[in-house]
């Protein structure tokens, strides 16, 4: 099998442990409030996230270098990872995906004017198709959108401009600061407004909330062997496959079937974004690869990075 092939299947499963995942997100979202859930998924990960910090040796302070940057992005991702949660809760699980799908066209937009990325005529269709796409998911005048098409499109946004500024900072910052700011920043949050919200948990539920912690982790670890094994312009489309998870999980599971309009936006938005990841794959396309460099699916800030675990492993390499 070749080394393309093996960091394909890496991938495919990566992503199906991201969506069972999110399945038990939707299962426990149906009895607490996503602040609850953020809140003890980050408890759960700070373990996980110290044995990780305990092996960064790379030098340095806690301090970020690009402070302002750090707080903007750290809010962004507080912002995500309570509106996806929320998003899975609600929404069917086919169409969060499909409009969280939309975070390629949404990074090469931000690229333009945070990584000065030039972005031409053939790129900006793809990104339009993808956004009409988008339209036909939410058809708007014929459905009435709630909020959590609302908190899906916010997820989205926000977790696109938090993916696009570590390309911007990525390289100035020790990974472990980008790791743990948004970390910290969910845990005092969500632990501030959790009074308002709290429901007592029977053992059984904490257990599954444990196991999100661990899937995330899971899901995070075989993506980075991923990326290690393959070509980038190969492993990254293997993110759509949870499209597929997403309608087996929510027939089995949620009593789900997916419409014609979320089936074809999905179509339109994955074709689109699978065009950008190409497009970025040529060499002369683009200076940045934003899209490429977003090595995982949105970050929602209440498990490990995918990045840490690359920069971590570049600078043990280097050190060898």
């Amino acid at each position: 099998m070749t080394p393309n092939a093996r960091g394909a299947l890496l991938a495919l499963l990566a992503f199906a442990v991201y969506a069972t995942h999110d399945v038990f997100v939707k299962i426990l979202g149906g009895i607490y409030s996503p602040i609850q859930l953020v809140f003890f998924s980050v408890l759960f990960s700070f373990p996980l996230a110290t044995l990780m910090m305990m092996r960064d040796a790379t030098p340095g302070t806690l301090l970020p270098v690009h402070p302002w940057w750090v707080a903007a992005r750290t809010a962004a991702t507080v912002v995500t990872g309570m509106t996806a949660f929320y998003a899975f809760s609600v929404l069917p699980l086919a169409q969060t995906y499909a409009i969280l799908f939309a975070s390629p066209l949404l990074i090469t937009i931000l690229a333009i004017p945070v990584l000065g990325e030039k972005v031409r005529i053939r790129r900006w269709l793809a990104v339009i198709v993808g956004l009409i796409g988008v339209l036909i998911v939410l058809r708007p005048g014929e459905t009435e959108l709630g909020l959590g098409h609302l908190a899906a499109i916010a997820a989205a946004v926000c977790g696109s401009f938090a993916s696009i500024v570590v390309r911007k900072i990525g390289n100035d910052e020790r990974p472990v600061v980008i790791l743990l700011y948004p970390m910290v920043a969910n845990f005092m949050v969500m632990g501030s407004m959790l009074w308002l919200v709290y429901e007592p948990m029977p053992i059984e539920h904490i257990g599954m909330v444990a196991v999100i912690a661990l899937f995330a982790w899971i899901g995070g670890r075989t993506i980075i062997s991923a990326y290690r094994t393959g070509e980038a312009v190969i492993v990254a489309p293997m993110q759509y496959s949870q499209i597929l998870w997403a309608i087996l999980f929510g027939f089995l599971f949620f009593d789900e079937s997916i419409d014609v309009a979320t089936g074809l936006g999905s179509a339109v938005i994955i074709g689109s974004g699978l065009y950008i990841v190409l497009r970025e794959g040529r060499s002369t396309a683009s200076a940045n690869r934003p899209v490429l460099e977003t090595r995982s699916r949105t970050e929602t800030g209440t498990s490990l990075r995918v990045g840490f675990f690359l920069k971590r492993a570049q600078f043990d390499k280097e050190g060898e």
